[in-house]
């Protein structure tokens, strides 16, 4: 699901947009508030996060132009004033949701949800099969043969990255660039270490594996039943 997140403090603008990547969201980033109607035309995000303030223009002001739009997105506002009024002002020019500064991560995580829940998006096209698997890319939810895997955020990460590259030889400097964001490995054996662990988890159905390819690196392969 792609969020477009706008808000003119760069370090809350970076945090945000960080921590929904890392929950698996696209997330768009926008600290003008000037191109905020373009930026949400060319990328068409399911939900926008929108400061209330940017400097002094107010996001409000372009609610209904953003409402108006064919497939407009959901809106949060987030705010630093904890005012009933300017609440109530946001919600009826448009906005869906209010969430005031400071906040939890969590609590932007399940205003999120809700959000997503009142739009009536399903994970339908946000998930993929791989032979005996399937990833729910919306939830993080991965089952093999309709059997949930118990996974943490890194063995998830991983074992993503294997599945949208089924077939494809990947180094180990690929996954750690793409699941540890680094180019130097932290831990000598931690790749290695995650493949252990997500071979052990598959191995329940011999029709799915993770080979190494000495030299080279990894690859996921299903083999086809006749």
């Amino acid at each position: 699901m792609k969020i477009l997140v706008a808000d003119d403090e760069a370090p809350l603008l970076r945090f945000i947009s960080r921590g929904l990547s890392a929950e698996g969201y696209h997330c768009v980033e926008e600290s003008t508030l000037h191109n905020l109607i373009t930026r949400i035309k060319q990328e068409s995000p399911a939900i926008a996060i929108l400061d209330r303030m940017f400097g002094d223009e107010d996001s409000v002001e372009l609610l209904p132009t953003i409402k108006s739009m064919p497939n407009a997105p959901m809106v949060l506002l987030l705010t630093a004033v904890d005012d009933v009024k300017e609440r109530v002002n946001g919600l009826t020019l448009g906005a869906d949701d209010y969430l005031c500064k400071p906040f939890d991560f969590d609590e932007l995580l399940a205003r999120i949800t809700a959000l997503k829940r009142r739009a009536g998006t399903t994970a339908v096209n946000d998930s993929f099969t791989v032979g005996p698997l399937q990833i729910d890319k919306d939830s993080r939810i991965v089952t093999l043969c309709g059997e949930e895997l118990s996974l943490t955020k890194l063995e998830y990460d991983t074992l993503f990255y294997f599945a949208e590259n089924a077939g494809k030889v990947l180094s180990r400097e690929r996954i750690l660039s793409r699941v540890w964001r680094s180019h130097s490995d932290p831990l000598t054996n931690v790749v290695d270490v995650y493949i252990s662990r997500l071979r052990q988890k598959l191995s329940v159905n011999s029709s799915i594996s993770i080979e190494t390819l000495r030299g080279n690196g990894y690859r996921l392969t299903v083999k086809l039943t006749p």
